[in-house]
């Protein structure tokens, strides 16, 4: 079982979680976790999305510090 603290609700502070026995075989990075003072359970879950693309201006503008002759 892997060990973290993290700060639990029902206790009101840092506590450490432990993550149970998975049955989804996750091993050490399930994302399941338990507080060893409550029994809280969490779900420790991390997002990945694609940024959009950003489409390039048709023409270039004039740099700011450059003056016209």
């Amino acid at each position: 079982m892997s060990e973290r603290e993290l700060y639990c609700d029902t206790c009101e502070g840092v506590r450490p979680f432990e993550a149970p026995p998975c049955v989804d075989d996750h091993g050490a990075d399930c994302p399941e976790l338990a507080c060893t003072g409550c029994g809280e359970a969490v779900l420790v879950a991390t997002f990945t999305f694609r940024a959009p693309r950003l489409e390039r201006p048709s023409r270039r503008l004039p740099s700011p510090h450059r003056r016209a002759a």
